[in-house]
């Protein structure tokens, strides 16, 4: 056995992560190229037209009219290099919120000018997008309220985004966990950064060993079609290496009662970027005790 292979597994037993332990050098690279192609993409995400980075609002629309452009009398106030000083109003009754442009404004739908419309909500598999020059926006609901979510591509805060720190790869922190399902689901109060909750649906929970101790992590479902486990945790490094409320992981669905996480693809939430945000955060039995110096740090403006 070479000596890095002893030195590996020393340190994998050490840690008490248990398995997967990588067969052999080959394998062990391969998992180098993985998570450093998982980075790119993820930065390449991050920075797009529709990534977090060009997030530039986020209101909270009232019952009733609110009216929307650049001219700071309105209810809901868009930059002024993309919007009319009057562009519109947004009319909310009840559950149905409809966009009415004003004359003059170039409210685009999919390419085509817009007049009026009702408005899908990202609750919904096509939620409507709209633009207005550099601008789009499109509606989202949270826990039964209604806000308008706009994208900038002139953002300042993806004009001055300087790239993410991350730990080392380390192939200790891949490692697989068991997966004990919930039979029916575990709902789980989900608490968010605007202080709403949601009820998401856990279908099991995942334990494994990490630095001698056992832990546990309910995953949820993002929607009843998920074909992948989404993680919200927290471990002793938030709040001082890493993000303070906790960062996401996704995971394969279970096989054989089995799952692989890794938490060298363990990433920064939105809201560690942007204020316009309604990031979940982790649960209390997501809380680990100990740290996990693994995937992204915390990010630090300059």
């Amino acid at each position: 056995m070479h000596l890095r292979r002893l030195v590996s597994f020393a340190l994998l037993l050490g840690l008490g992560l248990g398995w997967p332990i990588f067969a052999d050098d080959a394998a062990m690279s391969s998992h180098q190229e993985e998570i450093r192609q998982w980075r790119e993409r993820r930065l390449v995400r991050l920075q797009a037209d529709t990534g977090y980075l060009a997030l530039a609002g986020l209101y909270w629309l009232e019952e009733g009219e609110n009216s929307f452009g650049s001219d700071k009398s309105n209810d809901v106030i868009f930059p002024p290099h993309g919007a009319p000083a009057k562009a519109g109003v947004f009319v909310r009754k009840g559950q149905e919120v409809r966009v009415r442009a004003f004359p003059g404004t170039a409210l685009l739908n999919a390419g085509k000018p817009v007049q009026e419309m009702l408005l899908a909500s990202d609750a919904t598999e096509e939620p409507t997008r709209l633009e207005l020059g550099d601008l789009s926006f499109m509606l989202i609901e949270r826990s039964g309220r209604y806000a308008i979510r706009l994208r900038d591509k002139q953002s300042p805060i993806r004009k001055n985004f300087h790239g993410i720190e991350n730990y080392p790869v380390d192939a200790g922190y891949r490692l697989r966990a068991k997966f004990e399902p919930y039979d029916p689901m575990k709902p789980i109060a989900i608490v968010n950064v605007v202080g709403l909750v949601d009820t998401m649906y856990s279908p099991g929970s995942l334990v494994f060993s990490l630095q001698g101790k056992e832990c546990r992590l309910d995953p949820v479902l993002e929607s009843p079609a998920d074909t992948t486990l989404f993680i919200i945790f927290r471990d002793a490094t938030s709040g001082d290496e890493t993000y303070g409320d906790g960062r996401f992981l996704y995971t394969s669905m279970p096989a054989a009662g089995q799952v692989i996480v890794d938490f060298n693809k363990a990433y920064n939430p939105p809201c560690a970027f942007s204020p316009y945000t309604t990031c979940p955060l982790p649960p209390r039995q997501n809380e680990l005790e100990i740290p996990v110096r693994a995937g992204e740090k915390a990010y630090a403006e300059k």
